[in-house]
């Protein structure tokens, strides 16, 4: 990871300064009480988490069961009773989720064990490190992490000197890799990978090096330094690649991804091991190491980049002077004739915000994207109780749902185990946390803990992420900011948290009925609802697609009536008088059958009289509907019937503006 002096997320305020681094009423009642009663919490020791059985499970429906985290620690992953979706609407700020749109698929959640926290569990009692373990991986006792993160060698996070797995004396080389060795992995990190697997058979295993074998490089150091220019050096990296990958599967770890550099622009690392690689060094080695593991008949992916969301300012500082500082990296390497070996490229939080990612999935649509690192961190001075509070707020809304709105198929932060002093290190942070603090034959969590938690409980591997409403940014406007994951067996898992420090009640809608909940304030909860198979809530309609959409209208932002972003909005930018037009145009002709104009947290801004007239050539109009806006939602029944473009006029008058975040058409 990058030294605790860079920034961490968006804006780049040092850890010093800023926290860190998501039937009848008696009926339902009757209903809601036995379930309350039927769903007793099963507890851990230590912090509470409550089991969950299969998140599909059939509860006589349509029933919708929680999990709340809170930054005071009161509850942490902690089962409320169960809340009964009704028909119809509500009038809380209301988030809808449309199972029927589909983004990216999900390979799951997790964290790194890196030899600091192989040391401490494997230091554990057996006993105390079979519950630890069972607190990371198991899906029922604990959050069932599904995805590692595994540094080649050493990285910062060492309980010992620097290593690789091919070390020599200096100026000695070892082109034939008689030296290859993973036996420092034996001790301890490859006998907690296994149990990690005995417990989370679906697991992902991403492996990086931090550096290449000191003799492979220019400055003879694993810390800083480039690769030699000569392609026997490329050549045998690659076989180097293939012999770990080779090795680990022996010993029963399969690993799925490798990337080919962690953090290839971190050109001087804090005294551990790094490697400045350009872009097209970095894509010579993804050449190399794709055409070995192609030769060697492995089916193990490669991802580019591993490195921050922007480029940081010390490393454009640090650029040999006339160089380009390539702050452009992962979309050059993904033009680059490395493209076809690469399955896509993977991100860290320490720079820049996650908007990066859906920046350049909208340039190379068909590429993969992970988040592959981020640690919690926190100020010298901060005491336990503000950086959990800090790290849980600012990793919820960033990663938890900021990462995974930008069509990330994983979200992992960094060591799953430090002791209290954030050690075993050797360079690099100073003030970095894990997910469990190890202290003596103690064992806690940490806020990390349950910002991947609320993730990898609910969200199973193979899950596509689907529609879903949210109001908040990762750059904090104090709203309620969400992300909803549709699982392999039908069900539903939505993450919400709510950024504001005061309680928020919201509303939950989808396929025509809505559940309200309020959440405490800074709170992270994630909601399970059965599917369909389950007598759980059936898709109403097909939402359509929004992409090749244009607004025009008078007032303010037209087009954020069209960006499938509800943080944003269109105006009338004056009180609403009769005669005020939005105008859409779908791009195509299409099918549809309903409207819903989404005023998002502007909920006093719905029209108060409205007219929805269709037109196949924008030139001919036909009134499809009438009516009179009640709320946050104005829902507007058009069909069927097919047009192009859609034109929605004011008939009411009232002080307030018009206005609409998010227009949502369906067939």
């Amino acid at each position: 990871m990058s030294s605790v002096a860079r920034a961490r997320g968006q804006d780049g305020a040092s850890t010093t300064n800023r926290p860190h681094v998501i039937g009848d009423l008696m009926g339902h009642r009757r209903l809601v009480a036995a379930l309350a009663a039927a769903t007793a919490t099963a507890l851990l020791a230590g912090p509470a988490t409550a089991a969950a059985p299969p998140v599909g499970r059939d509860l006589g429906a349509p029933v919708a069961r929680v999990w709340t985290t809170t930054p005071d620690r009161a509850q942490l992953l902690e089962e409320g009773e169960p809340v009964a979706f009704a028909p119809g609407g509500s009038d809380e700020l209301t988030i809808t989720v449309d199972p029927s749109r589909t983004y990216q698929e999900v390979d799951g959640f997790g964290g790194s064990i890196t030899h600091s926290s192989a040391s401490l569990l494997a230091g554990l009692p057996d006993a105390g490190r079979e519950a630890a373990m069972r607190r990371l991986f198991d899906p029922d006792e604990g959050v069932g992490l599904s995805v590692l993160r595994q540094p080649m060698g050493s990285s910062d996070f060492v309980d010992g000197p620097h290593f690789t797995y091919d070390d020599v004396p200096a100026g000695e080389s070892d082109y034939a890799l008689e030296h290859f060795s993973i036996e420092r992995d034996r001790a301890a990190v490859l006998p907690l990978l296994r149990e990690a697997l005995a417990l989370q058979p679906d697991m992902t295993v991403v492996a990086t090096p931090w550096s290449p074998p000191a003799w492979m490089k220019t400055s003879g150091s694993l810390v800083g330094g480039q690769l030699r220019d000569d392609q026997r050096v490329y050549d045998t990296y690659a076989q180097y690649f293939v012999r770990f990958v080779e090795a680990y599967a022996a010993e029963g770890v399969d690993v799925d991804y490798v990337t080919v550099q962690n953090e290839p622009q971190n050109r001087r690392p804090d005294a551990y091991p790094g490697a400045d690689v350009p872009v097209a060094d970095e894509a010579r080695l993804v050449e190399a190491v794709g055409r070995a593991f192609a030769g060697a008949g492995l089916g193990t992916k490669i991802l580019g980049y591993d490195h921050n969301w922007a480029t940081h300012p010390d490393d454009v500082a640090t650029t040999p002077e006339g160089e380009d500082p390539e702050t452009d990296y992962p979309y050059e390497l993904l033009a680059s004739d490395a493209a076809p070996w690469l399955a896509g490229t993977a991100f860290h939080c320490y720079y820049g915000d996650p908007g990066a990612q859906t920046a350049l999935h909208d340039a190379f649509p068909d590429e993969g994207i992970w988040f592959t690192e981020c640690s919690g961190s926190h100020g010298a001075d901060d005491t336990p109780a503000q950086y959990f509070r800090g790290t849980l707020t600012w990793h919820a809304r960033t990663i938890t749902v900021g990462v995974m709105r930008s069509w990330a198929r994983s979200a992992v932060t960094w060591n799953v185990a430090l002791d209290p002093q954030g050690d075993p290190h050797d360079g690099g942070c100073s003030t970095c946390t894990g997910m469990l603090t190890v202290d003596g034959d103690e064992v806690t969590t940490n806020a990390e803990y349950y910002t991947i938690g609320h993730l990898a409980k609910f969200v199973r591997p193979g899950a596509v992420r689907v529609a879903s409403t949210s109001f908040g940014t990762t750059g904090w406007n104090g709203e309620v900011t969400d992300v909803a994951f549709r699982n392999p067996d039908g069900s539903t898992a939505l993450v919400v948290h709510n950024e504001s420090d005061e309680p928020r009640t919201v509303a939950v809608a989808v396929a025509g009925r809505s559940f309200e909940h309020t959440l405490p304030g800074g709170a992270l909860a994630t909601f399970t609802w059965p599917g369909p198979a389950g007598r759980g809530l059936a898709d109403r309609s097909t939402l359509l697609p929004l992409g090749d959409a244009t607004a025009t209208a008078g007032g303010q932002d037209a087009p954020a009536v069209v960006d499938d972003d509800a943080t944003t909005r269109w105006s009338s930018g004056a009180a609403q008088t009769p005669g005020q037009q939005l105008v859409v145009d779908l791009g195509q002709r299409t099918l549809l059958s309903r409207v819903v104009a989404d005023t998002g947290t502007s909920r006093g801004d719905f029209p108060r009289g409205w007219r929805l007239e269709t037109s196949r050539d924008g030139r001919r109009w036909h009134e499809a509907a009438r009516g009179t806006g009640t709320g946050q939602l104005t829902e507007m029944d058009a069909g069927p019937t097919a047009a192009r473009y859609l034109r929605i006029t004011q008939t009411g008058s009232a002080g307030s503006w018009w206005s609409v975040a998010d227009l949502r058409v369906y067939r």
